[in-house]
């Protein structure tokens, strides 16, 4: 690009927004320009007129008044526009421009229609009238007291967030964050931000160490700060328990945290001391004599030093000690006492294999056990067995899962009630679970079903809310994806041998006529899946370019899949990427498939957010647990309300309505597709899979098992069979660092 002048000023009003990424806040909108005889060159008049401002801006909603300081630059493929260096929100001069401004959607209970009564009224004067006399407004149609005090309410909040706006904007925090910022600290937020400013990312879903980070360093404080490096090492911690350990060796955290904070090596180890003294970590030496340490197959020599933080050094210890005392404690409320041999149990309409009636006899006989297999083997069959034998002592059952879906699933196989564990634990927001060691759960039995997706902290919740004296089983299928939480626990549990393990492994007759079990067994043994031309139930498309990989999806999804299966595509089918990123990962098929299948169209309400359009009828998912709102990380629904006047959107998750600030947007995704991890614990009808070279640092066994066994109906491959081979062949899994097994062994 060329220079075309000097630095110039620009103003105006905000038309639409191109182009916004929430990471960096580039931003391309187009703007309308209120003093045309500022402009180095003359302008036609309508559309024309309209100049393209590029640059990294605040996130930003049509209609609002900017004042631009920056360059006028000649783009080789879009032509003349001005690179914004500057950007002030400013209030608008014109009446047009404050109709405008007051129908973006800035003030809450103030829409299009309502802003165009109020300025009629009070044309230039409209923002006073606001500021000093909003009592004024009551006569305007439509407005009574109570719409006036509404009003008056969001105008004063919006006045004072812009205060805050203006600090945080200047060390690059978005709207979008500095908006949340001032929701969660009021009056206080800049003293918040100003003085304990890492105290966010512990506050505020959205804001990391890197972004608190920024403005600390912005405002002054040292790089070696105790305070600084404290959080850093927080951050280091939270970071790779975000990738599933429950611990990190100190010889790697230093070394982590050293180059995330810039400093030496040895004043992390310092801090590190001090952060120990104050209960805010914990340190354990982990021995290698209990074959704990180092990855599969290779030896250490010496003990490591872990690093926990305190909330999962407990909760390791708290599983421990619980599944020994279970498994120690000589009473139980299902067997009669130790050695009381079990008859055979057989379920109406099903003889049970030997493994089964087995399966079914340790369950019974065990306190703590455990029952894992491939699909197809019978878990669910023996699991039915279980709940008849429980019925034939009169004894009680509770069953439960990690998901929602989970649950509803697990309640379908079994025809009686599951919940989910924070369910049957009785959780309610501001105060925890009414069911613990002292309320336990009224239960002789409990069983936790998709065992697999457990955490550390959940599984340490559960254990302690289950009565000494009742049983408890966990089922799952070991082969999958570990949890998404901290920790291995279905793993360990099973690598420990202390409570009784039974692996189901004879595939039945009516399974073996599925191509998806079979395969999904051939994957895990690490050979190709079988694709023969009459399959009616796994397929593979072959494409090797991902740019038409990925209209190829589109198609399929939007046309070929529903036509061929007779399958709403919303409801019955899902894709299931292995990455984020690429052209066929979750973002850009995202985009494509909102584009297929859910387009603009008249009566669709729609808003921007955090870079986002969310339109009614978009599928979504929940990406944290929100206890308030009962939805929880992983939870699918649709976008049944876009209300941009009271800036709400209301979300049906499984038949309930949801109600979303515009501000809570940012726990929402689009989930058209969604990365497997993400459908841990659900099945759907069709499962369509990526599978492209370009996701190689993903491609590996275990993950694309998980994908395959997610589909009850319909698995289809698209991409090419040289990702495929390199998935299969890839078994080398993410080793965890935990100590959960090595505890229970010692």
């Amino acid at each position: 690009m060329a220079q075309a002048s000097g630095p110039d000023q620009l103003s105006g009003s905000v038309e639409r927004i191109t182009y916004y990424n929430s990471e960096n806040g580039y931003t391309v909108l187009r703007l309308n320009p209120d003093k045309k005889g500022m402009l180095p060159f003359k302008y036609a008049s309508g559309r024309d007129a309209l100049i393209t401002v590029v640059g990294n801006l605040p996130e930003l909603q049509p209609g609002e008044w900017l004042k631009l300081s920056g360059k006028w630059l000649n783009h080789p493929k879009h032509g003349r526009q001005f690179t914004a260096e500057k950007c002030q929100q400013t209030m608008p001069a014109n009446v047009e421009g404050i109709k405008r401004y007051l129908g973006s959607g800035m003030i809450r209970g103030v829409g299009k229609v309502m802003a165009g009564r109020i300025v009629d009224m009070f044309g230039e004067e409209t923002l006073d009238v606001i500021e000093q006399h909003p009592e004024k407004l009551a006569s305007v149609i439509g407005i009574g007291k109570k719409r006036v005090v509404g009003i008056q309410k969001a105008w004063d909040e919006q006045r004072s967030i812009k205060e805050v706006m203006i600090f945080l904007q200047s060390h690059g925090v978005t709207t979008g964050l500095a908006t949340k910022i001032y929701k969660k600290y009021g009056d206080d937020a800049l003293q918040v931000v100003q003085q304990t400013p890492y105290k966010m990312v512990a506050d505020i879903h959205g804001i990391g160490f890197k972004s608190a980070d920024k403005i600390a360093q912005a405002l002054g404080l040292k790089v070696d700060d105790p305070g600084r490096i404290e959080a850093g090492i927080a951050y280091t911690l939270n970071n790779m328990s975000q990738q599933g350990h429950v611990y990190v060796p100190q010889s790697e955290l230093e070394p982590k945290a050293s180059e995330i904070l810039g400093i030496a090596e040895d004043k992390v180890s310092y801090i590190i001391e001090t952060l120990e003294g104050d209960d805010l970590i914990k340190r354990e030496t982990l021995t290698d004599d209990k074959n704990k340490l180092g990855k599969v197959g290779l030896e250490v020599a010496e003990p490591e030093t872990a690093v926990y933080l305190t909330p999962l050094y407990y909760s390791e210890v708290g599983v421990t000690n619980r599944i020994r005392t279970l498994v120690e404690h000589p009473t139980s409320r299902v067997r009669a006492g130790r050695g009381v041999s079990v008859p055979s149990v057989n379920t109406p309409g099903s003889i049970l294999s030997q493994e089964q009636q087995r399966a079914v006899a340790i369950a019974l006989e065990n306190k703590v056990s455990v029952l894992t297999g491939g699909p197809g083997t019978g878990k669910t069959t023996t699991l039915r067995a279980v709940l008849d034998g429980l019925d034939a002592r009169k004894k009680t059952c509770a069953l439960a899962s990690p998901t929602g879906r989970a649950a509803k699933r697990l309640a379908e196989a079994t025809g009686r009630e599951a919940k989910t564990i924070h369910r049957l634990l009785e959780f309610k927001p501001g105060e925890g679970f009414k069911r613990n060691e002292e309320n336990p759960i009224d239960a002789d039995m409990v069983i936790i079903d998709e065992a697999s997706m457990l955490d550390v902290v959940l599984a340490n919740t559960l254990l302690k809310a289950i009565d000494i004296n009742s049983h408890v089983l966990f089922v799952g299928d070991v082969d999958q994806l570990p949890s998404v939480g901290a920790g291995d626990v279905l793993r360990d549990l099973i690598r420990s041998e202390v409570p009784a393990i039974i692996r189901l492994t004879q595939i039945f007759r009516q399974a073996q006529d599925s191509l998806i079990i079979q395969n999904a067994h051939l994957i895990n043994q690490g050979k190709m899946p079988l694709t023969p031309p009459e399959a009616q139930d796994f397929f593979m498309f072959v494409k090797e370019e991902p740019e038409e990989l990925a209209d190829l999806i589109v198609d399929l999804s939007k046309r070929r899949i529903p036509a061929k299966f007779n399958i709403d595509p919303f409801a019955d089918m899902q894709i299931l990427c292995p990455m984020y990123n690429g052209a066929v990962g979750v973002t850009n098929l995202n985009k494509l498939m909102q584009q297929g299948l859910n387009p603009p169209g008249r009566g669709k309400g729609e808003k921007v957010l955090g870079g986002r359009t969310f339109r009614q009828g978009d599928k979504v998912m929940q990406i944290v647990n929100n206890y308030d709102k009962n939805v929880f990380n992983g939870d699918i629904g649709r976008v049944t309300g876009v209300d941009t006047v009271q800036q709400l959107m209301t979300v049906n998750m499984d038949g309930n309505p949801v109600v979303y600030d515009f501000l809570e947007a940012d726990e929402l995704v689009h989930a058209y597709a969604v990365s497997v991890h993400k459908s841990q614990g659900s099945e759907y009808p069709v499962v369509l899979i990526p599978v492209v070279t370009q996701h190689y640092m993903m491609l590996q066994r275990n993950l694309l098992y998980t994908a395959v066994t997610r589909a009850k109906r319909v698995v289809i491959l698209a991409g090419t069979r040289r990702a495929l081979s390199m998935a299969i062949k890839n078994n080398k899994q993410s080793q965890r660092h935990t100590a959960l097994d090595w505890r229970l062994k010692s």
